[in-house]
């Protein structure tokens, strides 16, 4: 017999453990799979959020999710200027392995049933209206039926490919990662760290996470058309033997992170993306945690709430991608612009930036003032910093 729910999320990360639990707790009956055999591992991830952004995620903030708390950033020039800015509100760098883990729990705790080391593999279809997922697993080939499948299986995303959703990247829209967790870092823990410079990581940045007890996640995006036979993990290993010579390296970790334009489809008949699936990521930060639980939040109530009155057609699943660029997806636009925008700035330009916002009292550096530092010479940009960060 052919397994019947009412929603199948694919994907167990932050935005599908989010989907499923917001579908179950509007009365679904849902299952997640994840085709890793543990949930929150690989963590391919720099794990940095915002209090804010987390705080309006989940019901509440474990401690246990924070490996530490952070009070604010530093920018280090091509020509080493640092520039320190503090937040108004903290910030924190998560163990991930940790979040990741509770969140599917949480789910659970609502009623979702897990499957995990279940690969899903293609797309049932009942009469051109997606209707299941074919899986692979421990346990063999099988189908599972569903009203509504929210894909929320990554940059990847094969579920939204099949479903014919997914829009091409363009290769500088794909930053192409390269991360090591490494021990004995001694920078200060309190902030976190961004590298600039086309010799350390061109059309991209180097961080510096601090995670507590001198570990850090130290890592690095460049532009995918800025790839040469130079690959990230090279420009890694030549910053970590520049200041970090003969570091200690715990994990090591690659990716993409999709820093495009805002997808603006997001549903069809039956069918969901969320979280990097759905272009859910700051394009220019690059984070994309709270963002893809909060996408999923809406896209879980949604289903939940078409599937009660009857109707999973493509316009009426729309209406979470209305809620979604109603609220958190409506500033994408002038990030994608922004990003643009300081995607050429040479090293020359970071040094002058640095120079300028150096020379502000320390209260008056925020990102309003560095992006319009940055881009002085683009001023139709200044309105979108202002509206973007203000």
């Amino acid at each position: 017999m052919i397994p019947k729910f009412d929603v199948v999320v694919v994907g167990a990360g932050p935005a599908g453990s989010s989907a499923a639990r917001e579908a179950a707790r509007n009365g679904a009956k849902v299952l997640m799979l994840e085709k890793d055999r543990e949930v929150g591992l690989p963590v391919r991830c720099a794990e940095g959020v915002a209090h804010q952004g987390l705080s309006a995620a989940v019901d509440e903030i474990n401690p246990s999710w924070i490996s530490q708390k952070i009070v604010g950033f530093q920018l280090i020039s091509p020509d080493l200027q640092n520039v320190k800015v503090d937040w108004s509100t903290a910030g924190y760098v998560l163990n991930r392995k940790v979040f990741d883990y509770d969140l599917a729990r949480m789910a659970a705790d609502a009623g979702v049933e897990i499957r995990t080391k279940s690969m899903v593999t293609g797309l049932e279809y009942e009469d051109g209206i997606v209707s299941g997922v074919k899986v692979s697993s421990l346990r063999g080939n099988y189908s599972v039926q569903a009203k509504v499948v929210i894909g929320a299986d990554g940059v990847e995303s094969r579920v939204g490919r099949w479903a014919g959703l997914r829009q091409a990247f363009q290769l500088k829209d794909i930053e192409s990662c390269a991360q090591v967790t490494a021990a004995n870092i001694d920078v200060d823990a309190n902030y976190c760290h961004f590298y600039f410079g086309t010799e350390r990581a061109p059309g991209g940045y180097v961080w510096i996470f601090p995670r507590g007890n001198g570990l850090c996640n130290i890592g690095l995006g460049i532009g995918g058309d800025r790839i040469t036979d130079k690959k990230p993990i090279h420009y890694l290993h030549q910053f970590l033997d520049e200041f970090f010579p003969g570091v200690a390296v715990l994990t090591t970790v690659a990716g993409g992170v999709p820093c495009a334009p805002e997808l603006r489809e997001l549903t069809g008949d039956g069918i969901m993306l969320a979280g990097d699936a759905a272009h859910q990521v700051n394009p220019i930060s690059g984070g994309g945690i709270v963002l893809g639980m909060l996408g999923g939040k809406i896209a879980g109530r949604i289903a939940a709430n078409a599937i009660g009155q009857g109707d999973v057609s493509a316009a009426a699943l729309r209406q979470y991608t209305k809620e979604w660029f109603k609220g958190e997806g409506r500033k994408h636009k002038m990030y994608y612009r922004l990003k643009k925008g300081v995607y050429n700035l040479t090293d020359g330009q970071f040094n002058e930036t640095a120079k300028i916002i150096n020379s502000q009292k320390p209260g008056d550096r925020n990102l309003v003032s560095i992006f319009k530092a940055a881009l002085f010479n683009k001023p139709s940009l200044i309105l979108d910093v202002i509206r973007a960060f203000s």
